[in-house]
Order: structure tokens, then C-alpha cells, then sequence
């Protein structure tokens, strides 16, 4: 266990503090007590149904009418009984459960089996967890819950009888009150956000809502507005985080237009903020780019939000209040990152990766982040988020932020970032000759006095990246000054040591070949993983330079084209013959 500064301490038990207060406000406002609380003003009938984006799979109906139920990456057997009685083999597990998202796959079954199916479990549901149950009723949960309760109503409620049409929207305005009682102890961030989408989505879809309309409406704003960056990221700095957001809330959008009410301005700006940032965080393959908690690509998903992006403009090359930077050339992709750690509360997601890159040629991702895996929580997570699993510099083989790892403290705050880089200067150029970014970073500056600094410059045929990366120190250089420049490879691409050891090889699958130089620099090649993979983890490779401060302060890198893809090698010429074009 790392012993924590001062500062650290004092923001430790600030968080601390604060949690516990949230705990007991939630606990008075809509703990185990809230079903004795009397309840009344049900609607009495759903005017409409908000659409679910989420891509469906029918055949996972079949499982789930067998009684298999495959959450989080775990299965569980009911064997004859309700999978609510049923054990959870992980918190996870139980939240998705709970969460009833997988309703929409028994939609796309469209058979009568299948919504008899739904109908048995959502009774299931309300009979035995409908008044309390310890993770059924976690407010991330609830807002999942009623967000698919609403999207899938047709499903729930065809051909079902009166009692329980009845049972069931007494059920959903339960779970709306007491969303909207515990808002403020919600998590914040995107569980905050989420909520607040769902008690809108609610009160536009169920009849005799109107004195809650306004006020759904005005929070869903309010936290927009504070959620929202003005560049269109979201202040977590997760780019997932916008995908989940703008999933949900399009279709309250869509809702407030069949039902005749005004979209307000904060809706429509946030979505029209964060709809260029979809296309900001893509590389040339689709996939976005590893930053802060982003894991696979739902490339589904995504082609579904980018469908409903009107303007359909370029992406934003610059995105300071996110902390991002985009550049382009030809058909390479930079993606920098380059932005402080969001607040405590919010980063048990975030990393550190400050002054990490991405890039991509073409539809080949060349240098990479380790990523997150989708399934797991254990010791990769915590990997995944140190310095070391992405692509830029750590010093003294460190972390640039320090996560609250002290297990007296996990169960109540998780591992947010108690420290790291808190000035994060950035200047940007562009002109004939490319682009040019620099950035600096002091997330060492208490723990070795030193301060990183990277330069990065892509030529404007997008052929070359010319990088420099500069270790300044800012008094006597604490404990070590060993660094090391670590450039992680996307699995599919295949690396050799070439020139008596001085260059590094990359060739990718289509033929095209990059090759990396660091001129007086020790360059090696190492086992890498990649955790971001759709089918799990991925051995890869990766290059990393040695230096020590002592001996240079900066050491310079290059990666050259070298030869394009085999689809753009041939041409044709004047004769009709076929030419290699070299």
C-alpha cells in the first residue's frame, strides 16, 4: 500500500466525507424505509414509447427462455427458477440482471413465446425485488430499469391482462419517484446524467405527468449544461461516455417531438456538441481511440448515433476544454491526449495517460493504448490505467496520477486519482509544412521534479511523425531518472529490429511498412497486451527507448512511411499495363 502525501490525504478524506453524507442522504431519501412510504398518483396508461438504439440480437432469446442468462461475461442456470432467486456470481452480473436491458433481445425475437417471456420476468421482478433489493435499486440501475421498461413497454404490456398493466406502471412511477427523490445522491457523472434522462423520458411518456414535466425537464438541462464541455466532450474525459449519453438521450428528443413539447436549447446543443466529437475520437478503421476508460468499439452503436448527425461536418481538430488533440495529414491520424485528470469523483474511470497518443493510417491503427477490457475488473483494470499501458513517457517506471489504492477505502470510493498532473500547457500550429503540437505535463514534478514535455509534428502528406520528448527538471531530480518511451503496437502488426538494431520494422496486414528511428537512443522490442480487443485480450508488441535524465534531457523519435498498402501499389498506365507503383 502506498503511503499518501498530505494534500492526498486531505483530498482522501474530503471524498470520503462527502461520500459518506451521499450515502446517508440516499439512505433517508430512498433506502430500505421507501417501501413503506405510501404511494400514490400512478398513470394510468403510457402515451408513447421511446425508442432503444441499442443494436438486438433475437437468438439471445432462446437462452434466455431456457433460462440462461449471460451478464458481465459470466452464466448463470435458473434451472426452473426466477434468475431473481438465483445467486449473482459478481455485482456486475446482478446489475445487468436488474438492469433489464437485455428485454430488447426478446423484442427482436417478435414472437409470442418471447414477450410472454418478458411479461413472466418483469412480474418476476416486481414480485420479488419491486419494493427494495440491495443492487436492484442502486440508482444507476433504476435509471437502466426504467429507461427499458419504457422502450420495451409494447412488449411488456401486448395482450397482458388489467391487473397487471396496472401493477406495472405503478411499478415504473415508483421507480421514477424515487429517482427523482435520490438525484443529488447519484453518482455523478454519467449515472447523474442518466437518471436524469430516465425521469424525464418517464414523465414525457406516462399520462397525468404535467406537473412534473417542466421540472424533469429543467434538471435534464441542468446537468447537461454542467456535464456537457463546450468542445462536446464530457467532463469524466471518457469518450464512451458520450456514445452512452447521446443513446439515451436521442430518443427523449424524438419523445418531446410526438408529444408536441419544445426541445430545449440545452438539449439541442449538447447533442449538436457532442455529435463532432463522435467523429473527433474515430481512426481511420472506426474504432476510437483508448483514452480514459474507452474499451472495444460498439461500432453498432456508433454507426446508429452517427445517423442521426444532421450536419455530418469533419471533426474538430482541437478540443481544449476536453482535453484532446486531432491530427490530420493525408491519411495518417494523431489523437493526443493532453488534458489534467478529471475531479476525484469523477475519474474512477479516467488514467493516467496524460500526453499519450493514438495513430492511424488509412483503415490500419498503428500505435495504440493497452485499452480496457469489457468483461473484466480485477488486476487488468488497474494495469490498464498506469502509465506504462500507454503510449507516451513514465519516469522511474511510475505513474504520471497515483490512484487511491488502500483497500480500507475501495469499498466506499473505489480507486479514483488522488494526484496527477495539474497544468497542462498546450500550443498548437499548423501550416505548409504539417502539424504541430507541444504540450507539457508536471504530474512528476512533486514525485521526481521533473516535467515532460512532447512534441509532436506530422508532416502534411501525413508520411512522417516527427516526435521529441523533453525531461526538464525543476530542482535536484528526486529518487531515479530512468525513463522510458514506450509505443505500444496494435496487435495485428508484425515488428523486426532492422539496421544493427537501431530502427524498428512495422509492417501492417495490407502491406503498408512504417519504419521507427530514435538516434542515440537504446530501442527495443517488448511483449505488449492489448485488452481492447472485441474477442478479449490480445498479445502485441511494443517499442520502448531508454534513457536516464542525466545523460539527455530529450530524446528525439521518428516514424517514417515506407512503403504504402498492396491496394494502392498498382496503378495503371498509358499502355493499359499494370504497374507497381513504388
Amino acid at each position: 500500500m502506498t503511503l499518501l502525501s498530505v494534500a492526498e490525504r486531505a483530498r482522501v478524506w474530503r471524498l470520503l466525507a462527502h461520500t459518506a453524507w451521499q450515502s446517508i442522504l440516499r439512505w433517508v431519501h430512498g433506502g430500505p424505509l421507501f417501501r413503506w412510504r405510501p404511494f400514490s398518483g400512478a398513470p394510468a396508461r403510457l402515451l408513447i414509447a421511446p425508442q432503444d438504439l441499442r443494436t438486438a440480437d433475437g437468438t439471445n432469446a432462446a437462452d434466455i427462455y431456457a433460462g440462461r442468462f449471460v451478464f458481465a461475461g459470466q452464466q448463470i442456470e435458473a434451472n426452473g427458477r426466477s434468475p431473481f432467486e438465483v445467486e449473482p456470481p459478481s455485482r456486475d452480473w446482478a446489475r445487468a440482471l436488474h438492469g433489464f436491458g437485455w428485454l430488447r433481445h426478446l423484442k427482436a425475437a417478435d414472437t409470442v413465446v418471447a414477450r410472454q417471456n418478458a411479461r413472466a420476468l418483469v412480474d418476476d421482478w416486481m414480485r420479488f425485488c419491486g419494493y427494495w433489493h440491495e443492487t436492484g435499486w442502486e440508482q444507476p440501475v433504476v435509471a437502466r430499469r426504467v429507461l427499458a421498461f419504457l422502450s420495451q413497454s409494447p412488449l411488456i404490456l401486448e395482450d397482458c391482462d388489467r391487473e397487471f398493466y396496472r401493477r406495472f406502471l405503478r411499478s415504473l412511477a415508483r421507480q421514477v419517484r424515487y429517482l427523482r427523490r435520490t438525484m443529488n445522491e447519484t453518482p455523478d457523472g454519467v449515472p447523474r446524467l442518466t437518471a436524469a434522462i430516465a425521469v424525464a423520458a418517464a414523465t414525457v411518456s406516462m399520462s397525468g405527468q404535467g406537473r412534473y414535466v417542466r421540472q424533469s425537464l429543467r434538471r435534464l438541462d441542468q446537468e447537461l449544461s454542467r456535464q456537457i464541455l463546450a468542445d462536446g466532450g464530457h467532463v469524466s474525459r471518457n469518450p464512451a461516455a458520450l456514445l452512452e449519453i447521446l443513446v439515451d438521450l436521442l430518443p427523449v428528443r424524438h419523445a418531446l417531438t410526438v408529444q408536441g413539447l419544445p426541445t430545449s436549447q440545452a438539449v439541442m446543443q449538447s447533442i449538436d456538441r457532442m455529435m463532432p466529437m463522435i467523429r473527433f475520437f474515430r481512426h481511420g478503421d472506426g474504432a476510437f481511440a483508448h483514452f480514459n476508460g474507452m474499451g472495444p468499439t460498439p461500432a453498432d452503436l456508433v454507426a446508429t448515433v452517427l445517423a442521426y448527425d444532421d450536419a455530418r461536418g469533419a471533426p474538430p481538430s482541437n478540443a481544449p476544454h476536453s482535453g484532446y488533440q486531432r491530427l490530420t495529414a493525408g491519411d495518417t491520424v494523431v489523437l493526443m491526449e493532453t488534458g489534467c485528470p478529471p475531479p476525484p469523483a469523477l475519474s474512477l474511470n479516467a488514467h493516467a495517460g496524460c500526453l499519450s497518443f493514438e495513430m492511424s493510417s488509412r483503415r490500419t491503427r498503428l500505435i495504440v493504448n493497452c485499452g480496457v477490457s469489457s468483461s473484466d475488473r480485477g488486476t487488468w483494470r488497474t494495469v490498464s490505467r498506469s502509465t506504462a499501458a500507454h503510449s507516451t513517457a513514465t519516469v522511474d517506471d511510475t505513474s504520471s496520477a497515483r490512484f487511491l489504492n488502500d483497500p480500507r477505502y475501495r469499498d466506499w470510493l473505489g480507486a479514483p486519482i488522488v494526484a496527477g498532473p495539474t497544468q497542462v500547457p498546450v500550443s498548437r500550429e499548423e501550416g505548409p509544412d504539417g502539424v504541430r503540437v507541444v504540450a507539457s505535463h508536471n504530474g512528476y514534478q512533486e514525485s521526481h521534479r521533473l516535467l515532460h514535455e512532447r512534441d509532436l509534428t506530422l508532416a502534411a502528406d501525413g508520411s512522417v511523425l516527427d516526435g521529441i520528448d523533453r525531461f526538464m527538471p525543476t530542482g535536484k531530480i528526486l529518487r531515479g531518472d530512468e525513463f522510458a518511451l514506450r509505443f505500444h503496437l496494435h496487435p495485428a502488426l508484425k515488428a523486426s529490429t532492422i539496421r544493427a538494431g537501431t530502427a524498428v520494422l512495422i509492417v501492417a496486414p495490407d502491406g503498408e511498412a512504417w519504419e521507427f528511428v530514435a538516434p542515440g537512443c537504446e530501442t527495443v522490442i517488448e511483449e505488449s497486451i492489448y485488452l481492447s480487443d472485441i474477442y478479449g485480450h490480445r498479445r502485441s508488441e511494443q517499442i520502448v527507448v531508454y534513457g536516464r535524465v542525466a545523460h539527455r534531457r530529450e530524446a528525439g523519435w521518428q516514424f517514417c512511411r515506407t512503403a504504402a498498402p498492396r491496394a494502392n501499389r498498382r496503378r495503371v498506365s498509358d499502355a493499359g499495363a499494370e504497374e507497381l507503383d513504388l
